[in-house]
């Protein structure tokens, strides 16, 4: 009988991934979504009535973002920042001490609660548990810029938690940006769902520690 590796499969291309790989990792990321929500249910609830305690506006926060095959899609969190954060349109990223930051927000941002509505990206399939953390178009643009390899990552479908955003942080500098692409592009290489369970399982702990990143 003929052996799979749970090992994205390459040959001369280094960031090719494996049929196979991608079938098994959509089916964790089913499953595992499915079951999230469910037990998160009466955390939503909760989140939601403190939002809308705080300020009345929407408690869901919608913004497109780059995603499988270059293809744009709407990523969801809870809204972290007052509801007219970039009234002038222009992108503008989150910094530390950022002044737009609600006081519920900013404790849903620095334990990263504010993305647990990405578990509905995970199950619709426009995001994966694992993988790149999806960014803006406007942003996408500048990295490719000044490195094309970043079309690479529109193999994966981009993900709830990242190895870049474990050890790299909050992306607020082009510098921070292409580290994190150098280390995105390295997990692509190395994928698996071995290093998939060790990734979901080593951010969970630092969140539950308290770890800021």
């Amino acid at each position: 009988m003929k052996k799979y590796s749970t090992h994205a499969v390459r040959t001369d291309d280094p960031y090719k991934v494996s049929p196979v790989f991608a079938v098994m990792k959509r089916v964790f990321d089913i499953i595992g979504s499915a079951v999230c929500i469910i037990l998160c249910a009466p955390l939503f609830v909760i989140i939601y009535i403190a939002i809308k305690k705080e300020d009345s506006g929407p408690a869901i926060f919608c913004q497109e973002r780059v995603g499988f095959k270059g293809k744009i899609f709407t990523i969801y969190k809870f809204r972290s920042m007052v509801d007219d954060a970039e009234k002038e349109g222009e992108a503008i990223l989150c910094k530390e001490d950022d002044d737009r930051l609600t006081a519920t927000g900013r404790f849903l941002r620095d334990h990263h609660i504010d993305e647990l509505p990405q578990l509905w990206n995970v199950l619709k399939g426009d995001m994966a548990f694992v993988g790149p953390r999806p960014e803006r178009k406007y942003f996408v643009d500048k990295i490719i810029a000044e490195n094309p390899d970043y079309r690479y990552l529109y193999r994966l479908r981009p993900g709830l938690f990242s190895e870049a955003t474990l050890y790299n942080g909050y992306t607020d500098t082009m510098e921070k940006m292409l580290r994190r692409l150098s280390m995105d592009l390295e997990y692509l290489k190395k994928q698996s769902i071995l290093k998939d369970i060790k990734i979901i399982s080593e951010t969970v702990y630092s969140i539950l520690s308290g770890k800021k990143f």
